[in-house]
């Protein structure tokens, strides 16, 4: 190629260069404004997470501060609450002092071995009626689920002798607290024990087998012998209370090992359900004094204990409910009428409806003519029809 073809070539090339430089200088432009535009974006958003962590910081400041004064007021409140407490205990105490000292419970061996030797002498007499009840139970006229409360055994009772409508509960088989509700709908309507009074017994008890009865308590004492206290419920103290005279006592129904004694009520007066080592297989009845507690008289039974679940007497008539230890249908299977007039083959097999598990407590109402039950955590009525014994 000859020098003037290169003088030719050479603007060509030089037009070509300049496009070149022209090209790439817009390139490094556009680049530096799509970084200037993140640049300015990043900008934004870390004003903006500024601001919302700075307003962050002030509320969770005022929420700190708001509790902190809570907590002030709440501690002002323990400590007034502290002082209420320590004045009430000032004036409970003045008020124990100002009550008769509780009866002594320690046994008396002469005075049992005396009751024992008076109630086996009247063992198995015929009993004389101190009423004219003639009736028995006919049948389950009605039934009723008021709740589920506490634990899945218990007891829940009215006064059996009184006009009172408080409802009493003791929870569970072994406590030294009974829940008093001020009536019926309180009860049922209402599930904590907030609403309800305590009674805070000075012995503990044990079982389902207690009573009440002409405003006073009737329990089982926990610890030591087996004991029946009699506590006044008006001024919450110790009345009387007795040993029950029978050797080696054992569970009395085969379905509730926690109970040994049952005492209940009926239109006769105050009786006492129990079971000895010396008869196992069967229940035995004592009818009580319910002013000194003595045993007045006493009943071999021929109800087993074997699989039954509770018991209550009505017109002087042991009523024994059986079950299965796998829970089913719950009978009255065993009739023993104290008095002789109504013979165990003319007596009312008693069938409950079947409901969740098995009884642990099984109250008859004389007045009412109705029984409170515990099944299984659920506290029921059951209203009697009853009939005359002579018509069964």
């Amino acid at each position: 190629m000859g020098p003037w073809r290169c003088l030719l070539l050479l603007p060509l090339l030089a037009t070509a260069l300049r496009a070149q430089q022209q090209q790439f200088m817009e390139y490094v432009e556009r680049r530096l404004t799509l970084l200037e535009e993140r640049i300015s974006q990043w900008h934004d958003q870390s004003s903006r997470y500024s601001t919302e962590l700075r307003d962050f910081k002030n509320q969770v400041l005022g929420m700190l501060e708001t509790a902190e004064k809570e907590r002030e007021a709440m501690r002002s409140e323990a400590e007034s609450a502290a002082v209420r407490v320590d004045r009430l205990e000032r004036e409970v105490d003045y008020l124990e002092t100002q009550n008769p000292a509780p009866p002594c419970v320690e046994v008396d061996e002469t005075l049992m071995e005396k009751q024992v030797a008076t109630a086996k002498q009247r063992k198995n007499e015929k009993y004389t009626k101190l009423t004219d009840c003639s009736d028995t139970i006919a049948s389950i006229r009605a039934m009723k689920i008021l709740k589920r409360f506490g634990s899945t055994s218990g007891l829940w009772t009215k006064d059996a002798a009184g006009n009172s409508e408080k409802i009493y509960v003791f929870d569970g088989t072994a406590n030294d607290t009974v829940y008093v509700f001020p009536r019926m709908r309180e009860f049922t309507l209402f599930s904590a024990t907030r609403k309800a009074a305590r009674i805070k017994l000075p012995y503990p008890w044990v079982g389902t087998g207690h009573l009440v009865y002409g405003g006073h308590l009737y329990y089982i004492r926990q610890q030591g012998p087996f004991q029946v206290i009699k506590f006044n419920l008006a001024n919450k103290t110790v009345v009387d209370s007795s040993v029950f005279p029978a050797e080696e006592q054992i569970p009395v129904f085969g379905l509730s090992p926690f109970t040994y004694i049952e005492v209940v009520a009926d239109e006769e007066g105050l009786w006492a359900i129990y079971a000895t080592k010396e008869d196992e297989k069967n229940i035995c009845l004592a009818k009580l004094d319910p002013t000194s507690l003595d045993i007045e008289q006493m009943w071999d039974t021929p109800c087993p204990r074997e699989n039954a679940e509770a018991a209550f007497v009505v017109c002087g008539a042991l009523h024994v409910v059986y079950n299965t230890p796998l829970p089913s249908r719950s009978r009255v299977q065993c009739v023993f009428d104290v008095s002789g007039t109504l013979a165990p083959e003319d007596a009312s097999l008693v069938y409950f409806p079947k409901r969740y598990g098995s009884h642990s407590s099984m109250k008859y109402n004389p007045q009412e003519r109705q029984i409170y039950a515990w099944d299984d955590g659920y506290q029921i009525i059951y209203r009697m029809e009853m009939k005359k014994k002579l018509e069964v």
